[in-house]
């Protein structure tokens, strides 16, 4: 089967490789659609964030190497033994973290909390290939009412839903969310469906301040002519946003806000709020910790996506409570298109892209 193989950073190869056989427990699937993740199309470029030096140490000890696409929609074409949920022409997603099945915690049921097993597409082959083969305990199944295009952003949602539930918005919060990006996006609608009040969005795009305002932002502001924290001040009465998600820091690089969005959100949430941290930085950065203990404020990160929050994905998609469709502004056809994907996704701006690019495959 073919499939790009990384031989380093930059350096994006499709190779002719071994068609894999799906072990125990596992099945193997024809991919149908795929797209890299704002991180992977970081480090496929070398910059630095999340997990660069293991990417790093394995582009200069295994290449080349299959890296990445953990966002996809596949069907199924054989199962392996003891697959038991699951059969030949399902149609699936799959979340990427998975539990390694053996530590502590996941031997006292608590393999949700666990950070030992590994990542498709990172530890495990991704699906930037014709073929690919899966664990069963990563999958579930497509809604009929979802489209191969919307499935394929649904590992995506699953993080946003873990992030909004790290959140507990209260009914009628005011929730401001820097970032209108594909996970800002979904946090956006998320928080609308779990009793946000006031919700107030921000972005440096216009066409991303155009989408949150049709995907259901009371407010968007265009952060290129309004200052964000004075205007989410004002739209709460001074006080600042009971919850802000800070979705818009990472490399400048790739148009993205550095670690100023993250003062921001600090300055923009009231005393006694909570700043959820969304994204990736790749560094370490300083910040004012006293600041955060005088005015009280929760500095939270999002907790693992779990099966549940996918499977919650695709009821959210297929009642149409979540819009996933108008995002999707770059289809590719053609696994040879893989390397363009790449580009869309890390010059969004420049294609004037909201979600990842997508390669949709030939069934």
């Amino acid at each position: 089967m073919k499939a790009w193989r990384f031989y380093g950073f930059g350096d994006l190869r499709l190779d002719e490789v071994p068609m894999p056989a799906p072990p125990p427990r596992h099945v193997l699937v024809k991919v149908l659609v795929v797209q890299p993740s704002v991180t992977e199309a970081q480090l496929a470029a070398g910059i630095r964030t999340l997990a660069f030096d293991r990417i790093k140490k394995r582009l200069e000890t295994e290449a080349p190497v299959q890296l990445f696409g953990h966002e996809f929609c596949v069907r199924i074409v054989e199962v392996g033994e003891g697959v038991r949920h699951f059969q030949v022409g399902d149609r699936v997603a799959a979340r990427a973290k998975l539990p390694c099945e053996s530590c502590p915690l996941c031997e006292s049921g608590r393999g949700h909390l666990c950070r030992k097993g590994p990542i498709i597409g990172f530890q495990l082959p991704g699906c930037f290939a014709e073929y690919a083969v899966l664990p069963e305990i990563a999958l579930t199944l497509v809604d009929e009412r979802i489209s191969d295009n919307e499935a394929a952003c649904l590992q995506s949602l699953s993080d946003s839903v873990a992030a909004v539930e790290t959140a507990q918005i209260q009914i009628g919060d005011s929730v401001a969310i820097l970032g209108q990006g594909s996970m800002g996006l979904e946090c956006m609608q998320i928080a609308r469906n779990s009793g946000a009040g006031r919700i107030i969005t921000v972005d440096v795009r216009e066409e991303a301040c155009a989408m949150s305002r049709e995907l259901g932002a009371d407010v968007a502001i265009d952060a290129t002519s309004d200052d964000p924290v004075e205007a989410i001040r004002s739209l709460t009465e001074g006080n600042g946003a009971d919850v802000v998600f800070e979705c818009a820091g990472g490399s400048p690089r790739q148009g993205l806000a550095g670690v100023k969005s993250v003062t921001q959100a600090v300055d923009a949430v009231r005393s006694g709020g909570k700043v959820i941290g969304v994204s990736w930085f790749g560094a370490p950065f300083e910040l004012d910790v006293d600041l955060l203990r005088e005015r009280s404020l929760r500095y939270l990160f999002p907790d693992i996506s779990t099966l549940a929050h996918l499977q919650h994905t695709v009821s959210l998609v297929a009642s149409g409570r979540v819009r996933m469709k108008p995002m999707i502004t770059h289809v590719l056809e053609g696994l040879d298109q893989v390397p363009m994907a790449f580009e869309i996704t890390a010059n969004k701006g420049k294609y004037k892209a909201i979600n990842p690019a997508q390669v949709r495959m030939a069934e």
